[in-house]
């Protein structure tokens, strides 16, 4: 199985992790993208938050729930294998598999650490159409990754860029913003004058994309 991380850390990828979170979790069911999709949603249309209203919206960075979805090809022990594999990556994230595969094949493939599901999942599909065999069919999604207890709300962020919120972001010193990519799970904390337009500038230049957007912002 290929591990394709989200890498939301300034200068670095984050390492995957060797251990299931605490709290992990199994669910089943094939609608888990559309809910997790209104989350995704409410987020990017969201105007940006100050620290102290991010840090009430935002999930503990560690804990995890896996949702599997119970495909007709996928065995028992294929679900306890996503499971497992799933709450060793920090959420967001998504799992896809070359039906006519399986989930054993080198084209399987694990996004984790997105700012939501719905990227992680076009990541994976990506990433697994990119590998299966060609004559095959085309990649689903058999997991998802996210936040124990996970509920809609206005911010989501990966779990890296929860966690930088904590310890880079900071709780007070004048001005300060953070910027998110979410097609890539980048993102980027500076502080002082100019700082929401420098974010952008950061996150842009590490990630590559042109999505990023200010998701936390001090004045």
């Amino acid at each position: 199985m290929q591990l394709n991380n989200g890498p939301a850390k300034p200068n670095a990828n984050r390492k995957t992790r060797a251990a299931a979170g605490p709290g992990s979790a199994l669910t089943r069911g094939v609608g888990l993208g559309l809910a997790l999709g209104l989350g995704a949603a409410l987020a990017a249309s969201a105007a940006p938050v100050d620290g102290k209203g991010a840090r009430k919206l935002l999930f503990k960075p560690d804990g995890a729930e896996v949702a599997v979805v119970d495909l007709p090809f996928l065995s028992e022990a294929d679900l306890k294998t996503l499971v497992v594999v799933g709450a060793q990556q920090p959420y967001y994230g998504a799992i896809a598999v070359a039906p006519t595969e399986g989930l054993r094949s080198k084209a399987t493939l694990a996004a984790a650490n997105y700012h939501d599901v719905d990227a992680a999942r076009v990541a994976a599909l990506r990433g697994c159409d990119a590998a299966r065999k060609p004559e095959g069919a085309p990649c689903v999604i058999a997991a998802e990754i996210r936040p124990k207890g996970w509920e809609p709300r206005a911010l989501q962020l990966s779990a890296d860029a929860t966690d930088g919120l904590r310890s880079e972001y900071g709780r007070r010193g004048g001005p300060r913003a953070m910027a998110i990519s979410p097609s890539t799970g980048r993102w980027a904390v500076i502080k002082g004058q100019g700082a929401a337009s420098r974010a952008l500038e950061a996150c842009a230049d590490r990630s590559g994309a042109t999505d990023c957007r200010i998701a936390v912002e001090d004045h």
